[in-house]
């Protein structure tokens, strides 16, 4: 979705001829007169006019597929750190909702700073996506110095917060869980400048190259993970501490390709320091939607924090921990694609809606709403049908008792939960266009309602009158049934003020 011109997004008028149009290809100009904008004004047309069954694959299917190598990531992780010690994926586990918290804040930001960008864009103000591109930086810096914080005096305290003594080799676990934590945390600007970089390709559709960069970052990792870990070709066995550090080399490269990519392929976002001018209408902008999607995805901590309260309680404790943390890790091959196609709406949407195209908003959301309902039946199969194959990916000869326990409880728990997948899809999909607009806070009360207001209780509830570990998972389609009412509700109000009137 760019612009025509790289500075003002306007071609300059030419003293014999007749000042262009907004609809006029660039090829009905001089070429010296733009020798490299032609791919912009391609970019900026295909967004506006491409039919939508073409357009939502080519901006999101880039996407998806990141998601589904920063998945295959997390699960690679997961599986290295079970077979070197099944207590350190305990540990890591316990530390993954703080670790959630950071990418929920990055991520939560570049939102707010791509929702922005391609409405103004959208608007035919390059000038002004230009400034915000920057002041999304500042927040993203900021946030980055707020865990450096939390890194260096508190990693600690927070892991002995969470690490109950009813554990198993309580205190090895809140040893390695504290390692990992002070260093995902303390060097997390990697995550931070690599997230405002995909957003920024995100924002003009480029979203191949955003692919090349989170893919960069994830197969890094991937590569480094079990040398760290278990000490390969001339590295010291560093264990859980190992799988930190490859994840923050990681981040740290994805920033880099990203940082490169923008500068060389993204003319129209292109930082250069005389358009750096803190804007305050800017940082407004980007903070009211990317707060509420912040908050949103942090939730995600909060119900991890609660849901490991919960069974911490049962006997089997550190069965169950275990095969949430498995479950989440699972689930993220289908989720993380439903994601993606989430944020290449946010493109799509907020640029159509800044051009105030609303029959074209509409085909993208039926569009997408088949899409993410397609991914999850593909999902809700998968995890009916071979939940016990799935568990056997994480078995380990270390603790046999406890993999034993594990792919018990495991098994009934795939099955159960994935009779949310479908009401997920609808909700999933229909927050994006929330946050595509500007309502952010919508996103955030589905948020609320789904993962605090109604997971969290009904599950002590069912956990204080049952005492049953397998029924306690019933929660999570309570809570994802009530909360797609709800996004109904909301997305009937959002389109009756927002979207028909334009």
């Amino acid at each position: 979705m760019q612009e025509k011109g790289q500075s003002s997004g306007q071609p300059e008028k030419l003293p014999t001829e007749k000042q262009p149009t907004e609809e006029q290809s660039i090829e009905e100009q001089p070429i010296e007169e733009q020798p490299i904008e032609k791919p912009a004004a391609d970019r900026s047309a295909m967004l506006g006019t491409m039919e939508m069954k073409r357009l939502v694959p080519k901006i999101s299917v880039p996407i998806m597929l990141s998601m589904l190598v920063q998945a295959l990531y997390n699960v690679v992780d997961s599986i290295f750190i079970s077979r070197y010690d099944p207590n350190g994926l305990t540990s890591v586990s316990l530390a993954f909702p703080f670790q959630m918290l950071m990418i929920a804040l990055g991520v939560g930001m570049g939102t707010g700073i791509n929702s922005l960008l391609s409405r103004r864009l959208g608007e035919k103000r390059p000038d002004e996506a230009r400034r915000a591109a920057w002041n999304g930086w500042l927040i993203e810096a900021a946030s980055a110095l707020l865990f450096l914080l939390m890194g260096v005096f508190a990693a600690g305290a927070l892991m002995g917060a969470v690490v109950s003594d009813n554990l198993m080799n309580a205190e090895s676990i809140r040893e390695t869980g504290t390692v990992y934590l002070s260093i995902v945390t303390t060097w997390s600007f990697g995550l931070f400048t690599a997230v405002f970089f995909e957003r920024l390709l995100q924002a003009t559709g480029n979203t191949v190259l955003s692919m090349i960069t989170q893919m960069t970052g994830a197969v890094v990792n991937i590569i480094l993970d079990p040398i760290m870990i278990f000490g390969l070709i001339g590295f010291p066995k560093m264990g859980v501490a190992g799988a930190a550090i490859a994840t923050v080399i990681g981040q740290w490269c994805s920033a880099g390709v990203g940082f490169l990519l923008n500068q060389k392929k993204n003319p129209e976002l292109r930082l250069k320091l005389s358009d750096f001018a803190v804007d305050r209408n800017a940082l407004h902008d980007i903070i009211a939607v990317g707060l509420p999607s912040a908050v949103m995805q942090a939730i995600g901590s909060v119900m991890n924090l609660g849901m490991n309260a919960i069974l911490s309680g049962f006997e089997q404790s550190n069965a169950a921990l275990n095969v949430m943390a498995v479950y989440f890790k699972l689930q993220s091959f289908i989720f993380m694609p439903v994601f993606g196609l989430g944020t290449g709406l946010i493109a799509i949407i907020g640029y159509n809606y800044g051009a105030r195209n609303k029959e074209r908003i509409y085909s993208c959301i039926k569009v997408a709403l088949a899409t993410a309902i397609g991914i999850m039946l593909v999902g809700m199969f998968l995890f009916m049908v071979f939940p016990a194959q799935l568990m056997a990916i994480f078995e380990s000869d270390a603790e046999a008792a406890l993999t034993a326990q594990m792919t018990q409880i495991g098994v009934v728990a795939m099955r159960i939960i994935s009779t949310c997948f479908l009401p997920a899809a609808v909700g999933i999909t229909l927050s994006t266009v929330f946050q595509a607009v500007g309502k952010g806070t919508y996103s955030m009360l589905l948020s609320i309602c789904r993962q605090l207001a109604v997971l969290l209780p009904a599950a002590w509830l069912i956990a204080r009158l049952t005492n049953n570990v397998y029924a306690v998972w019933w929660s999570f389609l309570i809570a994802e049934v009530v909360s797609l009412v709800i996004c109904l509700m909301l997305y009937k109000k959002c389109n009756r003020e927002m979207i028909a009137v334009l």
